[in-house]
């Protein structure tokens, strides 16, 4: 007997991947300017790559060249020699770092380890979306507490939802997009519920109106996408707070072998090249920020940022955070990240790359702005 195709792909492939989100008018508009190749000003830029950054090319190059020689000899956990280097650079033991091939991996990881189906992490908001995907794919439920802004960013423990199907607390130090580190006093307030704590610290190295400190006993994550400016090395870390964790996670690994073995290889010339990159992807937030704090001003209020490579923008709420970002891009041709893209409690914010290239971050800006003044 003929078997009868199934048109239906619902009935084919798992929950996982039942996201058929409707394309929003912001993304509508902005695919059909780019299919039309129209000039715009894009503030939303968070490829380092794509920026304008100086890299040292050469150098890099020569590294993967001599490190593409390496025979293949995997290790679930990343070669030793690598855990080395990393251990030497974050002031722990070899045995302490597990190597992945990037953050995203790094949390499929950890919510393998911790969680079974059904079980929730929780994490604040405003927050980048990553993690919705990132929890559903392995079919555990995200959960938000908010981040309330009094003079900063800030934590209030007694907001915090924990259930009996809680397993685990995710926190962004620095945030993305807020910029807020965690305090001494919140990182005691998590640790105190007892939960595992996953601390997502990619950002950590770049440091802009305050400074922050890694998160001790949690499962601190990091990589060469932002520590050396590589998103395309795909290489990542766990800095693993409980030694009994090392056996499950290796057999996660080992179901994946994924990081490739000559980026391993050339880790230590790489990490001896990353402070020239992070000096100069510094440099570019620093001086954005900068401007930002001479343009904005009247009626918006350009939020303190502690850290990270984003500034957020408050204004009057006369109009959605959408129609705001719509209004940006028809008039005036800037694009920028509307804060319900960051799940903000309500309407009033937008959010902007401090890495975009400088010049078009103060014309994007400075247009942006007198169109709202304009308007008002």
């Amino acid at each position: 007997m003929t078997r009868q195709p199934i048109t239906d792909n619902r009935q084919l492939f798992s929950r996982r991947t039942r996201w058929n989100p409707t394309p929003n008018r912001l993304s509508l508009l902005l695919h059909e300017l780019r299919q039309r190749n129209a000039p715009t000003i894009d503030l939303t830029e968070s490829n380092p790559t794509r920026a304008g950054i100086d890299y040292p090319l050469e150098e890099l190059s020569a590294a993967m060249a001599r490190a593409a020689r390496a025979a293949y000899d995997p290790h679930p956990l990343g070669l030793r020699s690598a855990r080395e280097t990393l251990a030497a650079e974050l002031r722990c033991d070899a045995d302490d770092v597990v190597i992945t091939a990037s953050t995203s991996e790094a949390y499929s990881f950890l919510f393998k380890l911790l969680c079974d189906p059904g079980d929730n992490v929780l994490t604040p908001t405003p927050s980048y979306p990553l993690l919705e995907h990132l929890a559903a794919m392995e079919m555990v439920e995200l959960r938000h507490f908010p981040l309330e802004f009094h003079r900063r960013w800030e934590i209030v423990p007694s907001n915090i939802p924990i259930d009996h199907r809680t397993r685990a607390i995710v926190v962004v130090n620095p945030n993305n997009p807020t910029g807020s580190f965690l305090t001494a006093d919140e990182q005691r307030a998590i640790a105190a519920t007892g939960l595992p704590v996953i601390s997502d610290e990619v950002f950590l190295d770049y440091p802009l109106e305050g400074r922050g400190s890694t998160f001790a006993g949690a499962f601190a994550l990091g990589g060469l996408s932002k520590s050396a400016g590589l998103p395309h090395y795909k290489l990542g870390w766990i800095r693993v707070p409980d030694r009994g964790a090392l056996a499950p996670l290796e057999l996660i690994a080992d179901n994946f072998l994924s990081v490739a073995t000559p980026v391993q290889v050339a880790l230590p010339e790489i990490l001896a090249l990353a402070p020239r990159i992070r000096e100069a992807i510094a440099a570019r937030t620093r001086t954005n920020l900068d401007a930002a704090r001479r343009i904005v001003g009247g009626a918006a209020q350009l939020l303190p940022v502690e850290g990270g490579w984003s500034a957020v923008i408050r204004m009057p709420r006369t109009m959605s955070d959408e129609e705001f970002a719509l209004d940006a891009l028809e008039r005036h041709d800037v694009v920028i990240h509307p804060g319900y893209f960051f799940d903000f409690e309500r309407e009033g914010y937008f959010v902007v790359s401090l890495l975009t290239a400088c010049e078009d971050f103060e014309e994007g800006l400075s247009r942006v702005l007198q169109g709202m003044r304009d308007e008002g």
